[in-house]
């Protein structure tokens, strides 16, 4: 393994390791330490299958099907397409909008997320630059640099999340084809109550929990008050100096912690200009195994 940091406060390159090997003991505890450290890993140049793909994510945890139970890889449900792709029919392959907002994967379950595995199959490029890149915003950056009352006064607090909210968000965008949720994907998701402030189970160092995505409210404050302070720290964790941008080629590997970070997806390429991502979400049940 040879690490690259980003330079950036988050990211690394992890280059001269191939993933479709299985994962030893000890390639798993240099993972989970750089994930810690880092936030953000790329593993350039791989070859993988999609149940390669799965294979290695399931190293780090029970990957979750993901609660629109749309677009998956055949046979592979645990395996999501991210696509703007479409059918000689005109039918997508895959989610076109996928992560276009910043969040982090399931804060809106009981079980939260741990880390996500996506794979870049086609990265669309302009006159030689890659389109549809990933950014990443340092949640414990985040926390350290809140102003000491906002600690005191959010410490034990807890915010609601709501998988509908970012659906919803999503569905006001324009061209935008996602139907509403259903009653039972509802149902299946209904709303969940997570630490403002988590101790991060790899380092040990607090991070702020919360997102523009999901977080409704900060449930042990009148409700003007929570939008109040929401508001800060949806601005408060979006400074530059806690930002990473990853640019896509294709073969890359990228593996975040959601724990650690949010994320959002740059929607800065056109329908003709083609990208195609494999995902898989690992739950955070190594961790917090009585949440399961």
């Amino acid at each position: 393994m040879q690490v690259t940091p980003s330079g950036q406060g988050l990211g690394a390159r992890v280059e001269q390791f191939d993933l479709s090997n299985p994962l030893s003991h000890a390639d798993y505890k240099a993972i989970e330490g750089l994930l810690g450290k880092f936030g953000v890993l790329c593993f350039p140049k791989q070859n993988l299958t999609a149940l390669q793909l799965k294979d290695f994510s399931s190293s780090f945890g029970t990957l979750e099907v993901n609660v629109a139970n749309m677009y998956q890889e055949p046979g592979i449900p645990e395996v999501m397409i991210l696509s703007n792709k479409k059918t000689d029919d005109g039918k997508p392959i895959g989610l076109g909008d996928a992560g276009q907002d910043w969040h982090t994967d399931m804060s809106y379950s009981k079980m939260i997320a741990f880390t996500n595995v996506l794979y870049g199959l086609e990265i669309p490029q302009r006159d030689g630059v890659p389109l549809g890149g990933t950014e990443f915003s340092n949640m414990r950056a985040a926390y350290l640099a809140l102003p000491e009352e906002m600690k005191i006064k959010l410490e034990g607090k807890t915010i609601l999340h709501d998988f509908n909210k970012f659906w919803e968000n999503m569905r006001k965008q324009p061209g935008c084809t996602r139907p509403p949720l259903t009653e039972a994907q509802r149902k299946a998701k209904p709303p969940v109550s997570h630490p403002v402030f988590l101790t991060h189970p790899i380092t040990g160092e607090k991070i702020l929990y919360a997102n523009p995505g999901y977080s409704m409210q900060i449930n042990e404050l009148p409700t003007e008050e929570s939008d109040r302070i929401l508001n800060f720290l949806f601005e408060h964790q979006l400074q530059p100096q806690f930002r990473y941008r990853h640019r896509w080629t294709a073969g890359d590997v990228l593996m975040w912690d959601n724990m650690g970070t949010i994320h959002n997806a740059i929607a800065d390429y056109g329908p003709d200009e083609h990208r195609f991502i494999k995902r898989c979400q690992v739950m955070a049940d190594r961790y917090f195994p009585l949440a399961a």
